[in-house]
């Protein structure tokens, strides 16, 4: 089975007491799953562990590979960041234009001319499903963006980047209805072509985005993933 990522025996702890894991799962290319597990169970904490961006004082232990290649911990992989891309809960919006948050991420590890890096801005804000609201004010600040649009933004800056994995963190809980159905419909597009792990305290969100998914608990048994619906 072609794994982008793989997760073995995934634990996080403070010091001696473990907080979350183990957890054990593989990402499918292309494939979407979905984190699930009660508020507090540390689903964002499985998700920084991966991308090796856990708050001081916190370690993980277990086995993780990308593409194939483990990953050991702590050892501050800024290629393993570009490749494994982490969009938070709140979307971060930096100050100038829309194109310089799109291509935020890109310019710090592609060396591009100008007519190329607005084509990458191009292609990503197209899949994040952005473009059309915005391909006209490219230069406005992204500031004036609505929550829902911040969030797309966010997005479009990860898949810039061309990563193989997305970690999506409660994309649209801070988002209203309509915001949130106009995210979901940019993650589901994303399937099948990209592979996405999507952190959601919501059960009909998850059957609707996801092709399995992996139940997180308190630390105690390996969680196992199951089809979804």
């Amino acid at each position: 089975m072609d794994h982008v990522i793989t997760v073995r025996e995934l634990r996080v702890r403070d010091r001696e007491k473990i907080l979350v894991g183990p957890v054990s799962f593989g990402l499918e290319r292309g494939s979407t799953t979905g984190l699930c597990g009660p508020s507090g169970v540390g689903k964002s904490t499985v998700l920084r562990a991966v991308v090796d961006l856990l708050p001081a004082g916190l370690a993980r232990d277990g086995h993780l590979e990308v593409l194939g290649r483990p990953i050991a911990p702590r050892k501050g992989d800024a290629d393993l960041r570009t490749k494994v891309v982490l969009v938070p809960q709140t979307p971060v919006v930096f100050g100038g234009s829309i194109l310089d948050n799109a291509l935020f991420g890109i310019r710090h590890v592609m060396r591009a001319s100008r007519e190329t890096l607005r084509d990458r801005a191009e292609q990503a804000l197209n899949e994040a499903g952005l473009w059309k609201e915005v391909c006209d004010r490219l230069d406005s600040p992204a500031q004036n963006l609505s929550a829902g649009q911040r969030q797309r933004l966010c997005l479009a800056r990860a898949l810039a980047l061309e990563p193989v994995a997305l970690l999506l963190d409660e994309p649209t809980s801070a988002l209203d209805e309509r915001s949130r159905d106009t995210v979901e419909e940019s993650v589901a597009a994303l399937r099948g072509r990209r592979t996405v792990l999507l952190v959601s305290h919501d059960p009909s969100q998850v059957a609707r985005l996801c092709d399995k998914t992996v139940e997180l608990d308190s630390p105690a048994a390996v969680p196992s993933p199951t089809p979804v619906g």
